[in-house]
């Protein structure tokens, strides 16, 4: 006779969970069969386990086969998604069209209030706007005697701030002629000059109002204007500008010359106007 296969650990441990339900199978069966009888069945020993009894006590069924009964939890149930309702997505609509319209409204009055009303900054001078930006703004005189009486002008003024002040003037200048004017008043820079010219102004009103802003006479894209050919009053007199005509029918002062502090009273024939 062949002799029983040798089972390994874990198939023997299968094979007693099988035994053990069958013997659960057994004992439930004969549980019921004696509670219609009236009589108490002892359940089957567990294997190296010894059965006891208690009197009175009802015995306690073993497991079922495999362990304890492993009970998955309910699923879960979808939850239902809320719609809002057709009135409150016509008012976002209404309200997210009126922002878009309202910034475009901000963004087209920010042109127009730029266009009609533009910056202080636009109407500084070249060199404090950047240098050159003439080129494409509108930042200058447009007259050539104007050009000159802002440099006469910006010195006259008392400002807070003396470097602002230098700005103004200097910058109606071409930046190469800049360095020539303060040059030809005796100081080392255009800065120079114009803080220092300030500080000899008697008379702010007089001294500004030394160069007409227009002159009545027939004058090409250059116009050279002397300092001299007026009456200088009130500080001293600044000496000859070439003005030249540039972009945007604007005038730059493109050249300078020296000339007397004092001016001989004035005999032009041109007509000055305001």
């Amino acid at each position: 006779m062949q002799s029983a296969p040798q089972l390994d650990p874990e198939q023997l441990r299968q094979f007693q969970q099988f035994q053990q339900f069958q013997d659960y199978l057994r004992f439930t069966e004969a549980q019921r069969q004696a509670g219609q009888g009236g009589q108490l069945v002892q359940p089957p020993a567990q294997p190296g386990q010894v059965a006891q009894t208690q009197q009175g006590v009802p015995p306690v069924p073993p497991p079922p086969y495999g362990g304890q009964i492993q009970v998955s939890p309910p699923p879960e149930r979808p939850r239902p998604k809320i719609r809002a309702p057709r009135w409150a997505k016509r008012l976002a609509g209404k309200v997210l069209s009126a922002l878009l319209f309202l910034l475009v409204l901000l963004i087209a009055g920010k042109f127009a209030y730029n266009y009609f009303f533009p910056s202080q900054d636009d109407d500084r001078p070249a060199s404090e706007t950047g240098g050159g930006t003439y080129h494409t703004n509108k930042i200058l005189s447009t007259q050539p005697y104007e050009a000159v009486r802002s440099v006469y002008d910006a010195i006259a003024q008392k400002d807070p701030n003396p470097e602002d002040m230098a700005v103004r003037a200097c910058g109606r200048f071409r930046e190469d002629i800049q360095q020539k004017f303060g040059q030809d008043l005796g100081y080392a820079d255009c800065r120079q000059a114009v803080l220092a010219i300030h500080a000899q102004v008697t008379n702010v009103n007089d001294y500004l109002e030394s160069i007409p802003s227009h002159v009545t006479e027939n004058y090409g894209d250059t116009v050279v204007v002397d300092s001299c050919r007026f009456t200088i009053s009130g500080g001293p007199a600044l000496g000859v500008f070439t003005v030249t005509k540039v972009e945007k029918g604007q005038w730059l002062i493109t050249g300078h010359e020296p000339g007397p502090k004092t001016c001989a009273p004035a005999t032009s024939a041109a007509t000055p106007t305001s």
